[in-house]
């Protein structure tokens, strides 16, 4: 009788131990690779914009400046299309 109880405790223990990991909730989803790029990314949209609607040229440089901050952009996304 001992010998059965014994067993069945066993087979249970094994039963659950090995079922829970399936049941178990799965973990949070990982956060956003690069958060760093994307705030970039952000953080140069926002200037872009800001140049775009400016009231003056910036001394000539408002043009030259667009021009470059499209360009940085460019590459930034070049950069996460590398990452995947």
């Amino acid at each position: 009788m001992k010998r059965r109880l014994f067993s069945l405790c066993v087979m249970s223990l094994l039963f659950f131990g090995l079922a829970y990991p399936a049941v178990a909730p799965a973990a949070p989803p990982a956060a956003e690779p690069h958060p760093e790029i994307h705030a970039a990314i952000s953080s140069l949209r926002h200037a872009r914009e800001h140049l775009d609607h400016a009231a003056h040229d910036f001394g000539g440089h408002r043009v030259e400046a667009i021009a470059a901050i499209d360009r940085a952009l460019e590459q930034l996304q070049v950069c996460l299309k590398y990452d995947r």
